[in-house]
């Protein structure tokens, strides 16, 4: 059962609390796992059982996203903020530099952790911010038509599309290239998510000159790429290994964009094997 904590942010006009969904299992070294834009916690169930046979995993629900409140007025959605939101997140669950995996959006603040030293390890699943201006301009593109679509589909109509594997490939296989992996409950859940989504355009708007360019020397750091990511390509892999010289680059045979229910067993085993 999901969570609540609440906890204060620095706010032009001072002090605010923020409240934040979470769900957290397991026992073991703390790791903090975090979604893409438009997600919800709900995107790590189908590895959270292997994860928390090893690890104290605690997946949340971004500011801004799934059941999470959104920043508070005048707080940007900028990288450097929001990781700094999350380092007071953990500071309040009484978790000290916990492992840190993400996807997407996820990945690059899971990044941005691990360059402020907030994290013992980074397990970045195709993190944004290693595109080109063209690449970059075609993820938003398709994250926009998504979500207009997630908007302007009547409820009774996902209902329905999700009741089959062809009409589930319709709500998500932009994200998954085994939509039909989800069961109806999720792909309509996550649906719902990116509708509902109060982060989804401030997020893609403080991400637009976003490039994820240094090098993080002294945190372990695994970046893993799913061969059929078809939002962000997996070329952009090969752009962050040579910006992060020292991480390992994985490749994820088979594994769209969010790779964590294409292949939950190999999508486990990265990240415990990532955060030893």
């Amino acid at each position: 059962m999901a969570a609540e904590i609440s906890f204060p942010v620095d706010t032009p006009g001072g002090s605010r609390a923020l409240t934040v969904t979470y769900e957290r299992a397991g026992a073991g070294e703390p790791l903090l796992l975090l979604h893409g834009i438009g997600h919800h916690w709900q995107a790590w169930e189908p590895v959270l059982g292997v994860l928390a046979a090893e690890r104290d995993v605690i997946a949340i629900d971004l500011p801004g996203f799934g059941a999470s409140a959104a920043l508070p007025e005048g707080v940007p959605y900028d990288l450097a903020t929001v990781a700094t939101v999350l380092g007071n997140l953990c500071e309040a669950l009484g978790v000290e530099r916990p492992h840190v995996a993400g996807n997407s959006l996820g990945g690059l603040l899971a990044l941005q952790l691990g360059r402020e030293k907030l994290v013992r390890s980074v397990t970045a699943l195709s993190p944004a911010g290693f595109w080109s201006e063209a690449e970059r301009r075609y993820a938003f593109t398709t994250l926009r038509a998504m979500r207009a679509g997630a908007q302007t589909m009547p409820p009774a109509l996902v209902e329905r599309l999700s009741r089959t594997t062809a009409g589930r490939a319709a709500l998500v296989s932009s994200i998954y290239a085994r939509p039909g992996r989800r069961s109806p409950e999720a792909a309509v859940a996550e649906t719902l998510a990116l509708r509902n989504a109060t982060g989804f355009e401030p997020t893609l708007v403080a991400g637009g000159s976003v490039l994820f360019t240094d090098d993080i020397p002294d945190v372990p750091v695994t970046i893993a790429w799913g061969t059929k990511d078809r939002l962000l390509l997996r070329r952009q892999g090969v752009r962050a290994k040579h910006v992060i010289p020292g991480a390992r680059l994985i490749r994820l045979p088979g594994c769209g964009h969010v790779p964590m229910s294409d292949d939950p067993a190999l999508v486990a085993r990265v990240i415990l094997d990532g955060s030893r």
